[in-house]
């Protein structure tokens, strides 16, 4: 196998760098700044600032959008909704892509490339029906609108789905839902239109088949978004992850994905690539992280000697270098597997991707705040957001011991 880039991965790879650090970066600190303003003064904070659009259409005209586009099912969408060359990208290919982005926070959605709409996207790509394509798929990847995704219980384990209590229930040519959801990402944002709703159909047909994905209007009757929820102190505008209770929501069965009971079959084909692009930019963020640590222990003294000098911080920074390339080697063999088509190898390999890198990029980013002392802490330096968003990737998508568990069994039933 060979993780050299392509010449067209190299170049927009290339080009999406030099965006953030000629466009974005300059702007990111004040985005965040006016934000956590209009928080503090008790005024709406999730109206997403001007500059973003700004930024999302300067993208766009660059040719620099919707780069997740998968190659093997972006067909006319990546020629006409803005990607550069007209043409999606296989997964190893995006993979350097998605590691530039990582690097600031803001990059993914300034390139319409953030979660859940990547997710939804490739969903209503792959399952939906040419007039869900129509209605929901092609305002998103114009950035008209945003979507949020719906699968998440605050009453049950939701690490094991098919402990999901929430149902949807055919009524004649409708569905109705009803239940609860929690860390519904992306529904803070005003202009979250749509949800794909996961529920519960047949509670006794076969486990992986009593589940049924749905498409939500989120102005439907009966949708509530109940609050808003902080992790750990951060509430993400303007995206932001909420609370949503379904009460007795009646929408049309043509708004069902793929069809009834087909829920799983779904979400593992949405989440394998979603894992991916996670990790991609998770790694972004420890080098990002790494970087301000490194420039951090190089402009500050102590005792005399600069801080790469003190305390074994040296070893420190090396055990951070080989920790990084470690795990983009790692997501870069999974890449690789998916795009091959090797579904049982890649089954292994995405779940050890999803338990090492987040917990690199938490040691990678908890010692650049070791080296930044207080002020790492603090709003002043992206470290202490960076961390959250890191320790949030150990839980999204199936929390560590579930992917443990899914390599452990593959590797034990090679041998019984």
């Amino acid at each position: 196998m060979d993780f050299s880039p392509t010449p067209r991965s190299a170049d927009l790879t290339a080009r999406v760098t030099r965006f953030i650090a000629d466009e974005i970066a300059p702007r990111e600190a004040d985005i965040h700044h006016d934000i956590t303003r209009r928080r503090a003064a008790g005024e709406d904070s999730w109206a997403p600032p001007a500059q973003i659009a700004e930024l999302q259409a300067k993208a766009r005209s660059q040719g620099l959008w919707n780069l997740f586009l998968p190659a093997e099912h972006a067909g006319r969408y990546a020629a006409d909704f803005g990607t550069d060359g007209g043409a999606g990208l296989s997964n190893a290919d995006y993979a350097p892509v998605a590691e530039a982005m990582g690097s600031s926070m803001l990059a993914p959605l300034i390139f319409n490339c953030n979660a859940p709409d990547t997710g939804n996207m490739e969903v209503l790509l792959r399952y939906g029906s040419a007039e869900q394509r129509e209605q929901w798929l092609e305002p998103l990847l114009r950035a008209e609108i945003r979507s949020a995704f719906c699968m998440t219980e605050p009453a049950v384990a939701s690490s094991d789905a098919t402990n999901m209590a929430a149902t949807v229930i055919p009524d004649g040519d409708d569905v109705i839902v009803n239940g609860t959801k929690w860390f519904s990402t992306g529904v803070g944002h005003p202009d979250c239109k749509i949800l794909v709703f996961m529920g519960v159909t047949d509670p006794d047909a076969d486990r992986h088949s009593r589940h049924t994905m749905v498409l939500i209007p989120i102005d439907t009757p009966g949708v509530k978004v109940e609050r808003m929820l902080s992790t750990m102190g951060y509430f993400d505008e303007p995206l932001g992850h909420g609370e949503v209770s379904f009460t007795d929501v009646r929408v049309p069965a043509s708004n069902v994905l793929l069809g009834t009971g087909r829920a799983f079959e779904i979400a593992q084909g949405r989440l394998g690539p979603g894992r991916v692009h996670h990790c991609m930019r998770a790694i972004g963020l420890a080098e990002r992280a790494l970087e301000l640590g490194v420039r951090r222990a190089l402009s500050r003294e102590a005792f005399g000697r600069p801080l790469a000098k003190l305390g074994g911080n040296s070893e420190r920074i090396a055990d951070a270098r080989i920790a990084i390339n470690r795990s983009r080697l790692l997501v870069l063999h999974a890449a690789w597997l998916l795009d091959q088509g090797m579904s049982r190898a890649a089954l292994s390999a995405v779940s050890e991707i999803k338990v090492e890198v987040p917990n690199m990029a938490l040691d990678v980013i908890d010692l650049a705040i070791q080296l930044h002392g207080g002020g790492g802490l603090t709003d002043d330096f992206p470290l202490a957001a960076a961390w959250v968003g890191a320790r949030s990737l150990r839980l999204a998508d199936g929390p560590d011991e579930v992917h443990r568990s899914v390599v452990a069994r593959l590797e034990l039933g090679k041998y019984t």
